[in-house]
């Protein structure tokens, strides 16, 4: 690692999620083997614990996947509360550190040239102000005629996304369950007082609750 010094520890354990493969011989795809291994750690790793979690939620939809990399990195800060180093490509998830006091964002620098790029190999402070996945598809030597599609399909999405999405508050604790709605028979049910009651009152009663449970079935 490229540093003057580092200071770190002690540390109990260090847990990962990195790389991307499929378990074909036990059935579990890319997104199974991410999240049984991202449990583990979160089972796992404690306090004193180094993790590094790198591109959570990838092989699922991207709102399975953003939802899931909101949940994890909430676990990890306010929970495990292990030093965590999270990768992402999820812009959403740049706004952790106005609700969780603990998290930093930093990026890898690049700069662009036209359209090349170079990275640069140095951590900057703050978030990223933009992917370059298509520069790199270029780099990689993808036809040009893909890559000038793909450029004219961002543009497209990233205009519709302006103008319709609304903001979500990736972050916030989920709202406390409603309480379900008392039912006839349960509100009768819990004004009678079986002491006081002759086992004709009772009989009675138990007819009464009987059909109110027959007019409130749908």
């Amino acid at each position: 690692v490229p540093a003057a010094a580092c200071r770190l520890g002690p540390i109990d354990a260090i847990h990962t999620r990195i790389g991307a493969a499929d378990d074909l011989a036990n059935a579990q795809s890319t997104f199974m083997l991410e999240m049984t291994e991202a449990a583990q750690i979160l089972h796992g790793a404690s306090a004193q614990s180094l993790v590094l979690m790198d591109e959570i939620g990838r092989g699922t939809s991207t709102f399975d996947g953003l939802a899931l990399a909101a949940g994890i990195a909430a676990q990890l800060h306010d929970r495990t509360k292990a030093f965590t180093l999270f990768a992402t490509h999820y812009f959403e998830l740049t706004e952790f550190p106005a609700t969780h006091h603990a998290a930093v964002n930093m990026h890898v620098s690049a700069t662009e040239s036209g359209r090349d790029i170079v990275f640069l190999h140095e951590m900057q402070p703050g978030p990223a102000s933009k992917s370059y996945g298509i520069q790199v598809a270029r780099l990689a030597g993808m036809p040009a005629a893909v890559v000038n599609h793909a450029r004219q399909a961002l543009d497209a999405l990233e205009a519709q996304q302006t103008q319709t999405r609304a903001q979500v508050d990736l972050f916030a604790p989920p709202p406390a369950a409603e309480a379900p709605a008392v039912s006839a028979v349960e509100s009768a049910l819990a004004a009678l007082d079986p002491d006081a009651m002759s086992p004709r009152e009772a009989l009675d009663a138990l007819y009464t609750l009987q059909k109110l449970n027959a007019r409130d079935r749908p």
